[in-house]
């Protein structure tokens, strides 16, 4: 690439509308183009990037046998309603309708796809197993599309499926991708860990996520510092603290004026904040819940909503809550509720609590479990910083991340709704076993940046960036440098090694700032030194600048690379 005469260009400031680092950095150095919320052009440097991650990925996939296919953007939305995913999946779905009021949807996923067209291959348990993939783009209208390529209503993803005959080939061939994903991820020189999550919108039996460790992330990580424990924070747990020893106390009235927040409280009473007991109104349904947890925990609205078997949950209104408990927001509590209480399992180890009073301003000291009656006791809260692991009793620490990759044991649920059924070897008709492997290309692009950078610009993995080698050319009218530059960069094509020459008529310092910016790992600088037979070689993660003879600098290249 010469850029000279190649579609390029940087910018000089950050982007405004950008709010990661990833996404200021692609901008500035002309990867991507901002079109409007959540969507975005690929420029040269972008395509590059990608088409290198797709090579990556789609050699680990095949290195597993796994056969690449293509499936249509455009599908009828009733092959979504068959497994009762197009009221699941809802708004997030773009839908249009065709000159004959046909109702469409632009692909947010394919499961039911990849088994729809299963059909036509599977009759016999001989049939099985098999994976297939794509790399294809999908649709989806996130009601807040942020953090430049990380969150997005249109990207690029490898999604791949496993068609087995039982749960124990199912494990099998989950194995295989899961050992791809690995390979993949090692590849790229990501730094990432693996978490179980909650299966979600997929279904299924497991869900396991590959997790970028970054500050921008999305995802609370839940790890510990003694084992192999890891999960998301929407299903982590923690061991149970001991009970509590104390002497029971009797219940006694306190008067709170307008003192309805936990912080206040504490600071109010002098107590810790996990004596104080929050009880926060849910509405599930047509139905009102009292939530309980400790004071220094959050409820966990996807435990919650795993624990009734709903995603219709919310807080309730605060006219709703005022009605409920007969008092300002603030002062709710569990001691003479007629709705459902459903109290957080750490609750039942404590002695001697703090509640509301379900009367304003007040709330109720030296309360104990035997003083009212949860109709559900289960974990509902959030993992904390230095709670204990529940697998070896080590201590919990919490990273955050971007999810890069998914696996999923998904079991026969899109097989049954798509009618994809094999005849075993009883003759019995059986639904087929699957599961569901994706991988979000420009996410792995938007993590490997945040993961890489400095106050320069972004700095590639080899393997990832968009040209390997980058030649600054000086001077321009020079004709030594120039014959010196363009040997050069024909040997360095002729190795099949990608090669951007900067060939522009411009100053240096501005050819090594865009050098610099645009991430490329090895910088060869042509210039005056091609007197004495010199050129100079940097490397974009170090700060040495390093003299080499002109007939080495190839191989000198080559061994780096």
């Amino acid at each position: 690439m010469r850029l000279s005469k190649e579609f390029f260009y940087t910018l000089r400031e950050d982007a405004n509308d950008e709010d990661s680092v990833s996404g200021k950095l692609l901008v500035k150095a002309g990867y991507i183009r901002k079109i409007s919320n959540g969507v975005y052009a690929k420029m040269p440097l972008g395509v590059k990037v990608t088409e290198n991650i797709k090579k990556i990925v789609r050699d680990c996939m095949n290195e597993k046998d796994a056969t690449e296919v293509a499936m249509p953007f455009l599908i009828p939305m009733e092959i979504f309603e068959k497994t009762g995913r197009a009221n699941s999946f809802g708004d997030f779905m773009f839908s249009l309708n065709d000159r004959v009021n046909r109702n469409y949807a632009l692909g947010p996923t394919d499961e039911e796809m990849f088994a729809l067209v299963s059909t036509n291959k599977v009759k016999s348990y001989k049939d099985l197993p098999y994976t297939i993939y794509q790399i294809g783009t999908k649709f989806r209208d996130e009601m807040r599309p942020r953090l430049g390529l990380i969150r997005t209503r249109e990207f690029t993803m490898k999604d791949a499926y496993s068609f087995d005959a039982d749960v124990e080939s199912l494990d099998n061939s989950y194995q295989k991708m899961f050992d791809a994903y690995n390979k993949i991820f090692t590849t790229l020189g990501m730094d990432y860990v693996i978490v179980r999550a909650d299966t979600g919108l997929m279904g299924g039996m497991l869900s396991e996520e590959f997790q970028a460790i970054s500050d921008t992330g999305e995802d609370i990580l839940v790890l510990c510092d003694s084992c192999d424990y890891a999960s998301n924070m929407e299903i982590g747990t923690c061991k149970s603290l001991e009970d509590d020893t104390a002497e029971y106390q009797e219940v006694k009235e306190m008067h709170t004026p307008d003192i309805g927040k936990i912080e206040s409280l504490v600071n109010e009473l002098g107590i810790s904040i996990d004596k104080l007991i929050k009880t926060m109104i849910y509405k599930v349904g047509d139905t009102f819940y009292a939530c309980m947890v400790p004071g220094n925990r959050e409820i966990n609205e996807t435990k919650l909503s795993k624990l009734l078997k709903t995603d219709d949950i919310c807080l309730a209104e605060p006219e709703d809550v005022v009605r409920i408990t007969n008092a300002k927001v603030g002062f709710a509590g569990p001691i003479g509720l007629d709705i459902p209480i459903i109290m957080d399992e750490e609750i039942s180890h404590k002695k001697n609590f703090v509640v509301g009073a379900n009367k304003s301003d007040y709330h109720l000291e030296n309360v104990n479990v035997k003083d009212f009656n949860p109709t559900i006791i289960a974990d509902i809260k959030n993992v904390l910083e230095g709670d204990i692991c529940p697998k070896c009793g080590g201590k919990i620490y919490l990273k955050k991340g971007i999810e890069v990759g998914n696996t999923f044991k998904l079991g026969t649920k899109y097989s049954e709704g798509m009618g994809l059924n094999y005849l075993d070897k009883d003759n019995k008709l059986q639904p087929v076993v699957m599961g569901s492997y994706g991988i979000g290309i420009e996410r792995i692009a938007a993590a490997l940046v945040e993961q890489n950078h400095d106050e320069n610009g972004i700095i590639w993995p080899i393997n990832v960036a968009p040209y390997k080698v980058g030649i600054v050319l000086i001077n321009n009218k020079d004709e030594n440098q120039v014959e010196v530059a363009e040997r050069l960069y024909k040997e360095l094509m002729d190795l099949n090694i990608d090669t951007i020459i900067d060939d522009r008529d411009a100053r240096p310092g501005v050819k090594f700032k865009d050098m610099d910016l645009i991430g490329t790992p090895i910088r060869i600088t042509v210039g005056k030194g091609c007197i004495d037979n010199k050129v100079e070689l940097k490397l974009r993660k170090e700060n040495e600048v390093e003299e080499v003879d002109i007939e080495s600098i190839i191989q000198k290249i080559k061994e780096i690379i």
